[in-house]
């Protein structure tokens, strides 16, 4: 039982009704796809509801008891688990709903629960009220449906222009429904439902709350009974009712009554024209195509249906309504006579004889009195086309059926004309019993035609063309094709018009002329009906001679009109008749006056659509109409002609020739306008100035308007209406109180329109003077300017302005109608516009008042709108313009106005806290407020008025679209600026508290109202649950835009980006739901679709980034397969399939047994980007001057709403314009069109550029957000949640499908930068993804096939895209290479053969080696290098223009590729082309320009870096260049060396005392010593290298370095003198010692070229000092200071520094000491082979240097050597051991424990915290790069360390032959040795003896057994096998030699 009675949540009286008719609308008005189908289902499942047409679920005990036991048992309810107790108040309510409407208990708490759930959508109301407008609401649906259902069906009166299945569909179901009694159950309820009924029994519950509700139920009740009785109209006109259903229906308007006015209700209305159009048969006449109509029509084919009406309607009762009656018969009648024509009418004969009778009957029972007032004044009638259709062809069949009828009619109408006269002449009152049937007709006819809302023209079957263009070229035939006869009807109906003014009677006059205003409405009537006019009118001599003349023509008019004119001119009084108490004034009779009215009624409606016949009146020579009324105007006539001839003027004025003359015309005149109004209370007069200005205001107002009777200007005029028409006419009395607003409606139009015509220009700021009458007088300003100055200070004018506002907002607050509503609601609606116009102006106003320095003080709007309200004494004049938001269902123009104009408020910063404070400060008004602009987002228009304006409705929903785009507009505006501000509050954000505290909930939770933000997310998400995607991104593509903005910049905002995303994750899953269906593609609006996809992707990056953040992997990860996956879905394991998994699987299945791949959803992104964009073409212009044109286009730019640089059409426009204007000259005014042409040519190319920049710009954005959102999932998102596979295939498809676009031919040039950015970016993140896979696959590097899981052949094809791009660049994209260089580097660098750990095993002999395979570091890298050089000389163009030229990233960049192309390009091609092409010298000899830039480096203040970067990348190019010997002869060749000693940079050595250059405090810009060594440093490797590669050439190279360093022989001697043992100093001392022992030899005097003396003295004394310098550093190094220096290293190095720079240092130690070493082995070498005439450099000593510093005098002793020999072998064996136990963990990473990892890695890893945050697997990898680093220091350093150990046996050796072999010891009283050593003077036996004790001793065994240890366990593994053993068993022999010699 619990499941049957479930109860529906979405209340089955309302939620699935509302589903029915979104089905019926959407497939009968919106023609949705697939619609047939489902408008079907909904049709089978709602056909009870139809049948049993708005009945209820019946009340049952059962239902009660269920329901009353809810509060304890609790209900089911559907969709939901278990049962809901619900409260004890809910259920009391559901009895009160069930009794209250008369239904079913469940039913009843249904909609109570459904209330309940859309309370939010209601603000104010409680979930009874809700329920109330639920309940009708569901009847609305009910109702619409099947109006909708019946128009669409096949017929024979319209047709909706739907496929057949459709019509047949509705066709069928419809006439089921009708065969069931459909009639007798919609005029039941029509007589049922009433809303008087209603009311009181909803009043007697408490069922209806504030008036909004009041009105909202009323309106629903009316559009139930309208729409039933719609239902049966729109039956009527397709099909005709059965006899019993017509008789229904006559049975029912029988006892129709009428409203207090006389007219019908529009529910009777349509029930009666439905009748009509029963009894219709005149659309047979229209052709007979249809047969199956005709046989159809129970007219013809059932002679009981014709008895049965005509019985009914001939002898029937009176009806309550006899005019309703007569329509009913003369209807009949004419359908009777129009049987009696056809063939099947000879079977009817016995009723179509009744015609005559019938219409007699009709005629007695006031049958156009009837049509005039309850038809045609019924409010319904103009608002259905086929109303409208059916009396014209009722008054027409009439006349053209009835014809004797009409001829009765005229007979009576004289007759009666005649007797009436007779009366008048006998004194005596005319007979009463006179009828007016002609009158009467004749005057509905004027009615009728006189309002044309379809703009159908019916009249004009009224005109015979033939007449009046008789003598034009259309008659006869026309290229042979003979003009066709009008049809009969219209020749009977030209003639009734015709005849009927021939000689017509004085009491028909009136209605004939008001007949004609009618007939004359419209473009083509109006011309026919001045013709007749014109034709009609004898001249006026003629007449005199017996030619009668009619009185219905232009002629007998406008004479008329003179002889008034005479006659009163003549009667106004003179000054001497003033005396006298009564001047004679003869005055026009009440007659007249009517007569003259119907008249000007007329001409004005001519004249109104005629422009031919406004210019052939005015310029008639005899009539002068416009002189005559100006005239009369003058005259004392009644106000109420003055009016009607000021509304003529007007219609003259709409010509702008015309309304120049009628200015002047009105200045000479002076019309006096106060006089008489203000006691009568009516003023139709000052209504109609008001019109006639407001008509010649909007044609032409002549600057010069008054020049010579006074100060020119339209001043006077403004001062009028403003102060005696607009500022008095809320305290005037009005007899009819509309007519009030009407004036208010007249006066406020003039200012709109002149304050819209008004562009301030600086001449109006300036106080001109004139010249009148001889004096001068101040000119007046444009009416413009001053309504500005009003409405910018707080003038009476404002103040009236604001009150009206706020008066409007009070009337309109209480929904009731009230006379005038209308003219006030488009009062307020100008005054909004003021205020707008206003606004817009107000900027550029003031800045011109601000230059003009003028004295007049202004304030903005917006602060003045801040002022407080003299009626409700607070400041609520910017609440009261919002208020008009709240009523944009019933007034959307002023909705539209209030957003606008908030929206330019809400721009300013410094009001928003206080727009706050006024939208918050009362909880009602903010209430009401929030609910304005929610229902304003809300409003569901149908989005179909992006083609047309002219149907009204769709100009309704054109305007509530852009009340939305402002009101989204006006959120994102103050979204930029801080809080609180007026976009948090509607959006539903925190303003009191901090923003960031907010928590957004659905609306209805938590007391959370529904704002903004919940329309938009409602707006975005419709349809986001279908295929086909949200709706609104087609239906309304700048709206949804805006929409996603709104919501980027909710996730952007640091304060707000929290709460949003929190609430789009939680409650929404927003982003999901609408990635899935991406790429939008619009055809037709591209621009917006691009920019939807921005805004949304900009959002998923966020959220990627912070899901990522905060470790929300889940919600990451869903995102990521998104965006990524390219496999086809299956269901997934939960059960859940998406519609994007349906259509993978459609498109998987199609690829036949084949595992397909999908497109990744962020590629399909990408093609939605098209990067082609066709360019407009140039201008062709005839006159004007192109260059001057595109100034001017340029000066008229500006940056629009969305941020595009576009120009601005109008001001464009308004520029061409005034220069044509200001031609002169007849040749200029004959060109005028010719040159109208080309501004509008130029007009549209203009429009197409902005078209075409606006796409670009769209692009660019969606470009630039596609780039950040993949930048952001491969940057921030965690790198396991993408495998590496799966990323490098990623990377690559992106990166060859970004390569494909930006290729193509058509590609747009401006997305090349961001496409270059993303591609550096991408083959980044490939570059590293390939290496940490190497770094993880261990030593043994890739599989054979290629490079990790990207093949080698995807790497080819992405480097020659690449290529590709880098050479389709051209010339000018240098900036854009630069990223493309960046990306070649990254790319290189993958085939870099990662650094493998020096085991120091050589197991494999030199002939395996050179016969492995081939590793796939070296295979990748020969590809790549064949790829490159397959570009040839092109791309090596491209890249050296680039190093030497542009800008300098640029250039650094193009620096670093020429590099790493040379280091792999073997067969040096590159090189040959830098040599050959003079590039590499231009590098050389820039050096010197460089030294400029250098020098500036070195000043205390840091400067651009620039230079710096630019040396070093220029340096590191040459030191590669140098490094093979033809780049180093050939950089000799080009005089590098030469350039580098000229260089003054390296003499600038600044002073390392603190004092000087501080350091920058961020660390970034190094000290000036630091900038010092970053271009020394370079330098000396470049010749270090120079001094390598110059083997064969040494010597030319060598000079060339000694003399470099001659010349900068102080810098080297500080250098070498330093006690700073920094890590630079360190550097350079290696550096330095390198160069120094390969140059500073004695064989560098024996160069070639001869030197004379003294050079050579001075060269040997440079070289000698540098051999000094160097010994005594050796000294400093190994003996007297070594300590001090370690300790100073220790110390130099702080423990957060990285562990790399102490063994940095260490091997800087080392390696200065090899190189001394190496020095003076050359040197001993150079000087002899052999050691008897070998130089000594260390004096024979052997003892160990004290720690006191040796004499820098003083020789070095021998013992040095030895110490150094100790200390080396020593270190050997430390470094040893710990390459060796470096080695074992390198081994077994994964098994070392996590502290040691952790200590490994913070060698790598800056920052205490930074190895914390690091991932196991990442840590793995450091730890091995480190120890790999580790290894390979040592293995440097184990080299080191046995070179020292072999050249220090060297010395030795030498040393020792010479001293104890060689050397005679002298007598001390000898002179020196000769020149031989160093200053090894003096050498005494002692010195010998005790040389060769100290060498015994120190040259130990120990030492000896360790020496030989290094050889077993270094140098044997290497090749010179036993070089230490060979030395060392030498030593040893001198040794024993000499002491055998001693003891001898």
């Amino acid at each position: 039982m619990a499941t049957q009675m479930a109860v529906n949540s979405g209340a089955s009286l309302w939620g699935p009704l509302k589903e029915l008719w979104e089905a019926v609308e959407g497939a009968i008005w919106r023609r949705q796809p697939e619609s047939v189908h489902l408008l079907d289902l909904q049709l089978k499942k709602h056909k009870p509801s139809f049948l049993t047409l708005f009945k209820n679920p019946m009340k049952s005990a059962e239902q009660r008891e269920k329901v009353r036991k809810a509060s304890t048992e609790g209900i089911a309810i559907q969709g939901q688990q278990g049962v809901r107790l619900l409260p004890e108040q809910l259920i009391s309510e559901a009895f009160i709903l069930s009794d209250l409407f008369d239904l079913g208990e469940l039913a009843a708490l249904e909609l109570l629960l459904a209330g309940e759930h859309q309370q939010p959508h209601f603000p104010g109301l409680t979930r009874g009220l809700v329920a109330v407008l639920l309940y009708w609401d569901g009847k609305r649906c009910v109702a619409n449906s099947l109006r909708s259902l019946i128009q669409s069906r096949h017929g024979k009166t319209f047709t909706l222009d739907l496929s057949p299945e459709m019509v047949n569909l509705t066709t069928r179901f419809t006439d089921e429904l009708m065969a069931q009694g459909l009639t007798k159950q919609i005029l039941n309820l029509i007589s049922d439902i009433s809303v008087t009924r209603e009311f009181e029994r909803l009043q007697k519950e408490r069922g209806l709350g504030n008036e909004k509700h009041r009105k909202e139920v009323t309106d629903l009740i009316k559009e139930c009974r309208q729409s039933l009785a719609e239902c049966l109209f729109a039956w009527t006109c397709q099909s005709p009712l059965s006899k019993e259903d017509t008789l229904t229906l006559i049975g029912h308007l029988e006892t129709v009554t009428a409203e207090a006015d006389g007219s019908l209700d529009s529910v009777n209305l349509a029930l009666v024209m439905s009748l009509l159009y029963c009894l219709d048969v005149s659309f047979l006449e229209q052709g007979t195509e249809d047969r199956e109509g005709i046989h159809a029509l129970p007219l013809l084919t059932e002679k009981q249906y014709v008895a049965a009406v005509h019985s009914r309607l001939v002898e029937g009762q009176a009806w309550k309504l006899p005019g309703l009656q007569a329509v009913v018969q003369l209807a009949w009648a004419l359908s009777l006579r129009a049987l009696s024509q056809l063939p099947q009418g000879a079977a009817l004969v016995e009723f179509t004889e009744a015609d005559e009778a019938l219409a007699d009957q009709a005629l007695l029972g006031g049958v156009f009195l009837f049509l005039t007032e309850g038809i045609l004044g019924s409010d319904g009638f103009s608002q259905e086309e086929f109303y409208t259709r059916r009396l014209h062809s009722l008054i027409t069949d009439f006349l053209a059926l009835m014809p004797m009828k009409v001829k009765q009619l005229r007979n009576r109408a004289d007759e009666d004309a005649r007797l009436i006269h007779m009366a008048l002449q006998m004194g005596s009152e005319p007979p009463s019993s006179l009828r007016k049937d002609l009158d009467h007709l004749m005057i509905l006819i004027g009615e009728f035609y006189s309002k044309d809302p379809f703009e159908l023209e019916l009249a004009l079957e009224f005109w015979c063309p033939s007449e009046s263009l008789q003598h034009t070229s259309l008659t006869g035939s026309f290229l042979g094709v003979p003009l066709q006869r009008p049809p009969h009807k219209q020749v009977v109906l030209s003639k009734f018009v015709r005849q009927m003014g021939d000689l017509l009677p004085a009491t028909l006059y009136i209605p004939y002329l008001c007949m004609l205003k009618g007939l004359a409405n419209g473009p083509q009537c109006s011309h026919y009906c001045f013709s007749l006019l014109k034709t009609n009118g004898a001249p006026h001599e003629n007449r005199q001679a017996g030619m009668s003349g009619s009185v219905v023509s232009w002629e007998h008019f406008f004479h008329s009109l003179m002889l008034y004119h005479e006659n009163l001119r003549r009667d106004v009084p003179s000054a001497d008749s003033m005396q006298y108490r009564h001047p004679p004034i003869r005055d026009i009779t009440q007659r007249e006056l009517e007569g003259l009215t119907a008249f000007l009624q007329l001409l004005t409606t001519i004249i109104t659509w005629s422009e031919n016949a406004r210019l052939a009146l005015c310029e008639h020579p005899q009539w002068t109409p416009v002189v005559v009324m100006l005239g009369l105007l003058q005259c004392s006539v009644q106000p109420v002609l003055k009016a009607q001839i000021l509304h003529a003027l007007a219609a003259f004025g709409k010509s702008p020739e015309i309304a120049a003359s009628l200015w002047q015309s009105l200045e000479y005149t002076q019309v006096e306008l106060n006089e008489i109004e203000s006691s009568c209370e009516e003023y139709p007069l000052t209504r109609a100035f008001c019109h006639l200005i407001s008509t010649l205001v909007e044609s032409a107002l002549p600057v010069n308007l008054g020049a010579g009777l006074r100060a020119p200007g339209f001043q006077p005029y403004l001062d009028f209406l403003r102060d005696s028409v607009f500022l008095a006419f809320p305290t005037r009395a009005y007899r009819r109180p509309a007519e009030k607003w009407e004036v208010a409606e007249a006066v406020l139009e003039v200012f709109h329109k002149l304050l819209r015509e008004y562009e301030p220009q600086p001449a109006d700021f300036l106080q001109e003077m004139v010249e009148l009458q001889g004096e001068q007088v101040p000119a007046n300003k444009p009416p413009g300017h001053i309504l500005m100055f009003h409405l910018l200070n707080d003038s009476p004018t404002l103040s009236l302005c604001l009150s009206l506002l706020e008066e409007g907002a009070r009337h309109l607050d209480t929904y009731a109608p009230f006379p005038g509503k209308k003219q006030l609601e488009s009062a307020v609606l100008h005054c909004l516009c003021l205020l707008d116009l206003a606004l817009q102006k107000e900027v550029m106003f003031m800045d011109l008042l601000r230059e003009s320095q003028t004295s007049l003080l202004v304030s903005p709007v917006e602060q003045l709108l801040q002022g407080v309200s003299a009626q409700s004494k607070r400041a609520d004049h910017i609440t009261n313009i919002a208020r008009y938001l709240y009523h944009s269902s019933s007034n959307p123009d002023a909705a539209f106005q209030s957003a606008k104009i908030l929206r330019r408020i809400a721009r300013y910063p410094n009001i928003q806290a206080r727009l706050v404070g006024d939208f918050t400060h009362d909880q009602a008004v903010s209430e009401k407020l929030m609910a304005g602009f929610v229902e304003c987002l809300d409003s569901e228009e149908h989005f179909f008025f992006l083609c047309s304006d002219t149907d009204p409705e769709k100009r309704v929903a054109r305007i509530r679209h852009e009340t939305k785009i402002h009101i989204l507009n006006l959120l994102i505006t103050p979204l930029e600026l801080k809080g609180p501000n007026l976009g948090l509050y509607l959006l539903g954000y925190e303003v009191k508290k901090p923003v960031s505290s907010t928590n957004l909930q659905d609306p209805g939770v938590l007391g959370c109202p529904r704002t903004c933000l919940h329309a938009i997310l409602s707006l975005l998400q419709r349809g986001s649950e279908w295929r086909s995607g949200p709706l609104l991104t087609k239906q309304a593509p700048q709206l949804a835009e805006l929409c996603y903005q709104v919501i980027y910049q909710l996730c952007a905002c640091p304060d707000t980006s929290g709460p949003t995303m929190r609430y789009l994750r939680t409650s929404q899953d927003f982003l999901f739901s609408h990635l899935q269906h991406l790429p939008f593609i619009l055809l037709e609006n591209e621009i917006a679709a691009l920019s939807q996809m921005s805004w949304l992707m900009k959002t998923t990056a966020i959220e990627l980034r912070v899901t990522s953040l905060n470790r929300q992997r889940s919600h990451t990860h869903r995102l990521l397969k998104l965006l990524l996956d390219d496999q086809p879905h299956t269901l997934h394991a939960d059960g859940e399939t998406g519609m994007e998994e349906e259509s993978r699987s459609v498109s998987g299945f199609l690829h036949f047994g084949t595992v397909s791949k999908v497109r990744r959803r962020l590629l399909s992104v990408l093609d939605a980007i098209d990067f082609s964009q066709e360019a407009p073409e140039l201008l062709q212009l005839d006159f004007f001057e192109r260059a001057q044109i595109e100034q001017v286009i340029t000066n008229c730019e500006h940056v629009n709403e969305q941020g595009h640089t576009v120009c601005n059409v109008k001001l464009l426009h308004r520029v061409l314009v005034a220069e044509i204007n200001a031609l002169q000259g007849m040749a200029a005014i004959g060109q005028r069109p010719l040159l109208m042409e080309e501004v509008n040519s130029i007009m549209q190319q203009v429009v197409e550029r902005n078209r075409v920049r606006c796409s670009l710009s769209a692009k660019r954005h969606a470009l630039q957000s596609w780039r950040s959102l993949v930048e952001t999932i491969l940057m921030a998102c965690p790198s396991e949640l993408i495998p590496a596979d799966q990323r490098q295939l990623i990377i690559r498809d992106l990166l060859l499908d970004l390569h494909d676009k930006v290729l193509s031919e058509d590609a747009a040039g401006e997305l090349m930068p961001i496409v270059a950015g993303a591609v550096f970016t991408l083959i980044a993140h490939l570059s590293q993804s390939v290496l940490s896979e190497q770094q993880g696959a261990g030593p043994e590097g890739g599989s054979g096939s290629g490079f990790a899981s990207i093949a080698n052949s995807a790497l080819h094809l992405i480097l020659r895209k690449l290529l590709d791009f880098i050479l389709c660049t051209g010339g000018g994209f240098q900036r854009l290479r630069a990223h493309l260089y960046g990306a070649l580097l990254y790319y290189l660098q993958i085939a870099q053969k990662p650094e493998e750990p020096e085991t120091l095993q050589t197991g494999t002999s030199m002939w395996e080696r050179l016969t492995a395979p081939e590793d796939c570091f070296s295979k990748l890298q020969r590809e790549n290098l064949a790829i490159i050089e397959s570009y040839g000389t092109a791309l090596m163009e491209v890249v050296c223009r680039d190093a030497c030229d542009g800008h300098e990233i640029g250039r650094m960049l193009a620096l670093a590729v020429l590099d790493r192309v040379l280091s792999i390009d073997r067969q040096c091609q590159w090189l040959v082309y830098l040599c050959n092409s003079g590039y590499l010298r231009v590098l050389v000899e820039s050096l010197r320009q460089d030294d400029v830039a250098l020098q500036t480096l070195l000043t205390p203040q840091p400067p651009l870096l620039k230079p710096l970067y630019i040396y070093e990348s220029k340096m590191a190019l040459l030191t590669r260049v140098a490094k093979t010997a033809q780049g180093a002869m050939e950089l000799l060749r080009c005089g590098l060396v030469g350039q580098l000693v000229e260089c003054q940079v390296f003499h600038m050595l600044p002073q390392n005392d603190p004092g000087f250059g501080q350091r920058d405090p961020s660390g970034f810009i190094p000290s000036p010593l630091e900038r010092y060594r970053q271009i020394l440093l370079p330098t000396l490797r470049l010749m270090q290298v120079i001094l390598t590669s110059t083997t064969t050439h040494h010597q030319q190279g060598a000079a060339q370095v000694l003399q470099w360093l001659i010349v900068h022989s102080d810098v080297i001697q500080s250098i070498l003198h330093g006690q700073d043992m920094s890590m630079g100093a360190l550097q350079e001392l290696s550096l330095l010692t390198a160069i120094i022992s390969k140059t500073a030899l004695p064989g560098a005097l024996e160069m070639g070229q001869e030197i004379n003396s003294a050079a050579l003295m001075e060269l040997q004394g440079h070289i000698g000092r540098f051999q000094r310098q160097s010994l005594s550093l050796l000294v400093r190094l190994v003996g007297t200071d070594r300590a001090r220096y370690l300790k100073q290293i220790e110390e130099t190095v702080s423990p957060g520094d990285l562990a790399e720079k102490r063994e940095e240092m260490e091997v800087s130690m080392q390696q200065i000491c090899a190189n001394i070493m190496e020095y003076c082995q050359t040197l001993l070498l150079q000087s002899s082979a052999e050691a008897q005439f070998s130089l000594c450099l260390f004096s024979p000593s052997a003892s160990e240097p004290a720690d006191v510093a040796v004499p820098s005098a003083r020789v070095p002793s021998l013992g040095l050597v030895l110490l150094l020999l100790k200390n080396s072998a020593t270190d050997f064996f430390r470094y040893h051991d710990s390459h060796r136990q470096s080695l074992n963990k390198l081994e077994r990473v994964e098994q070392l424990p996590p502290e040691e990892l952790k200590e490994l890695c913070q060698g790598l890893v800056s920052g205490s915290g930074g190895v914390e945050k690091i991932s196991s697997v990442q840590r793995n990898v450091l730890a091995k790069r480190r120890l790999v680093q580790l290894v390979n220091n040592r293995a440097k350093l184990l080299a080191l360390c046995s070179y020292i150990i072999e050249t220090c046996l060297f010395v030795i050796w030498r040393h020792l032959e010479f001293y104890l072999l060689y050397c005679t010891p002298t007598d001390p009283k000898d002179s020196l040795l000769g020149s031989r050593g160093l200053s090894v003077s003096r050498v005494s036996q002692q010195d010998l003896e005790q040389l060769q004790s100290d060498v015994a001793s120190s040259f130990s065994e120990p030492l000896q057994r360790k020496l030989l240890e290094v050889e077993g366990l270094y140098s044997k593994t290497r090749s010179r096998h036993t070089f230490i053993q060979a030395l060392t068993r030498r030593i040893r022999g001198l040794v024993r030699i000499s002491q055998k010699h001693q003891t001898k």
